[in-house]
């Protein structure tokens, strides 16, 4: 299933025994080369129009287990946007995509203006599908089987059959997928990473990872310090949590977002609830949820089960501007009917994490029901109008993984010459503010940590003020000073 080329052997082999400290001596282990081509995708009606050269595709043929280099090998789909001023051009700035499971190369053939002008003037944008991923022979399962996880797990008797459902899944996708399957981590891609820089002929990495994407540069940092030129870690994960800070902390986040979306809609007259009790109101549609009687007329009157409307109201809580639209839509269910929705939610697929990565970067194990209730009990004493918070249905696709997994959670160890550059938002409702500090904690003086206080997963492209920190480290080295912060902007609807 998976093609083997061996014209990339012998530079495989060079890149692994790099990677332990050793040099070939052979004239094999000249650098990959990659052939770039225009992007089928690449069209002049992108929206926004992107500025410079159209974009280029290409791939790097690397082993799916890198300590069987020899073995088989899969296509990394990778995408480029050379910079806008040759004369000013100082190297390739590659972004690692967050998700897990965002597309790099959509994101540079669609979106490589969410970095300034003046970074696209001076780097060649680079991005790729990490393995496993969009164009990276992406991780293939049953729909069927997919379906049958729940969202929220109700007793022992659904646990158990959870634990059967999953030990099928990975069965499943293990046979449709292939050997990549079991090696689809962040620790695997962070190798896939080295090659990269490697193929773009850069002697260090300049770096820029958003939210998952940051599990890459802590891993790669981690593994390659001094490969690492400059690295930034936008909406940072912090891949130290058990399973029950886990929870616990996505839970506070997101309910401290809605706090910030409600004290919102009290001072502003564009919010269509404005002099109401909004926390009321979302009461009561939660009520309806766990009746089972509250639809969504934005599709088609589907049910809209508990998990999906803490969910939905989530992922709304990302972008400052979509809070208006977050008012408007709890508007249209309190208008909606009061009858069982015609298709249940919970029956059908639900787009879920990329599990296979995360299963594979995280160990949550829960014992049994009894212990998967008491975190769903948790979770809503801290959560209160978001109880459900995502990583709930991370918790159920992962029960029954296999441990050790191969990326295990463990405090960071790194030992770069120049710092990391945390940049972390105060109300991020995804990647906790909390989650930052402590990255930025466990970095030590390896580390620097930027501070918005505002709203909003990520801060790159809200805060100007970010921005010009951001863009100064990435093409200066200039560390932003410690305890530097950058004030909030209110959003404009």
């Amino acid at each position: 299933m998976l093609r083997v080329r061996k014209s990339a052997v012998g530079w495989a082999v060079a890149l692994a025994l790099t990677a332990a400290g050793l040099t070939p001596a052979s004239p094999a282990a000249a650098r990959p080369v990659i052939d770039w081509q225009p992007c089928a995708e690449d069209t002049p009606a992108a929206e926004p129009p992107v500025e410079g050269a159209p974009a280029q595709c290409g791939t790097l043929s690397l082993p799916v287990d890198w300590n069987r280099p020899r073995g088989e090998h899969f296509e990394l789909a990778v995408a480029r946007r050379v910079a806008t001023d040759p004369t000013a051009r100082q190297g390739s700035l590659v972004f690692g995509p967050g998700g897990p499971g965002d597309s790099g190369v959509d994101r540079v053939v669609n979106g490589s203006t969410r970095f300034s002008a003046d970074l696209r003037r001076r780097f060649d944008i680079v991005s790729f599908d990490p393995r496993g991923t969009g164009g990276s022979h992406p991780v293939i399962c049953a729909r069927q089987v997919l379906a049958r996880q729940p969202q929220l797990i109700a007793d022992q008797a659904q646990f158990d059959a959870v634990l059967a459902d999953n030990a099928l899944l990975r069965a499943d996708c293990r046979a449709r997928t292939g050997a990549l399957y079991d090696h689809v981590d962040t620790t695997s891609a962070a190798r896939d990473l080295d090659a990269v820089r490697a193929a773009l002929g850069e002697r260090q990495l300049t770096f820029h990872g958003s939210s998952y994407g940051t599990l890459l540069g802590q891993r790669y940092a981690e593994l390659y310090p001094d490969r690492v030129r400059v690295m930034v870690l936008e909406a940072a994960m912090d891949h130290s949590l058990d399973t029950r800070a886990f929870l616990d902390t996505q839970a506070v986040t997101a309910e401290g977002a809605f706090d910030e979306f409600l004290a919102w809609c009290a001072r502003s007259a564009d919010c269509v609830l404005h002099g109401r009790d909004v926390r009321a109101s979302w009461a009561g549609l939660q009520a309806r949820a766990e009746r089972g009687t509250l639809t969504d007329p934005d599709r088609a009157g589907a049910a809209l089960a508990p998990f999906e409307l803490s969910r939905s109201a989530h992922k709304q809580l990302y972008d400052t501007p979509r809070w208006p639209g977050l008012a408007e839509w709890i508007v249209r269910l309190e208008g909606a009917g009061s009858t069982p929705g015609v298709r249940p939610l919970a029956d059908e697929a639900v787009a879920p994490y990329p599990f296979a990565v995360f299963c594979q970067d995280w160990s949550l194990p829960v014992r049994d029901y009894r212990e998967y209730a008491g975190h769903l009990r948790r979770a809503a004493q801290l959560a209160p109008d978001l109880r459900y918070p995502p990583a709930l249905f991370a918790l159920v696709t992962c029960l029954g993984t296999p441990t050790p997994v191969a990326n295990p959670q463990h405090r960071l160890r790194v030992h770069t010459d120049v710092p990391l550059l945390v940049a972390a938002t105060v109300h991020d409702p995804a990647s906790g503010y909390g989650w930052a500090r402590d990255v930025a904690r466990q970095l030590g003086r390896h580390g620097v940590l930027l501070t918005y206080r505002g709203w909003g997963h990520g801060s790159y492209t809200t805060s100007p003020c970010v921005e010009g920190a951001v863009d100064s480290y990435l093409i200066d080295q200039v560390v932003p000073a410690r305890g530097a912060s950058c004030p909030a902007i209110e959003p404009e609807v």
